[in-house]
């Protein structure tokens, strides 16, 4: 049976987590952006350069998201992760590769540079330790989370 679209991006997202740890980078998932965007993967990179994976699932799920663009703004380098199966003819010049099967990921094609300027990277430094902290005393306490949310309006 064919997973469905939210098990093959769970699937992808997991093996691209697990690319990231065994590069020496700290990876966060699902880190909300000012802009009201979410972006799928933000890693810190052992040069201290950040790394934004956008996941897609499907051709339906890439061709229904131009978003991605935005992401730009937030990150050093630009990577899509996809399975296998995904049209690969499809991602943009100018962004990297990365394909995930459920139980590991590899770069195909790496992302150029675009040095984030140092007041954008300071802020998104500063957003990532936030979020990364707060996310591990909820894991500690799920009690928290109602305090972190209270905290984060």
């Amino acid at each position: 049976m064919d997973p469905t679209i939210p098990e093959r991006t769970a699937r992808i997202t997991r093996s691209v987590l697990r690319l990231c740890l065994a590069a020496g980078w700290a990876p966060i998932a699902e880190v909300p952006l000012p802009t009201g965007r979410r972006l799928d993967v933000l890693a810190l990179r052992l040069d201290g350069g950040f790394t934004a994976i956008e996941v897609k699932s499907c051709a339906r799920d890439y061709l229904s998201d131009s978003k991605w663009e935005e992401y730009r703004h937030w990150c050093d380098r630009l990577y899509f992760a996809v399975d296998p199966d995904f049209p690969h003819g499809l991602l943009p010049p100018g962004t990297g590769m990365i394909l995930a099967d459920p139980w590991e990921a590899a770069v195909q094609r790496e992302a150029p540079l675009h040095a984030l300027a140092p007041a954008r990277r300071r802020a998104v430094l500063h957003r990532f330790a936030r979020l990364a902290a707060t996310r591990l005393v909820v894991a500690r306490d799920p009690g928290a989370r109602v305090a972190a949310e209270l905290a984060a309006e």
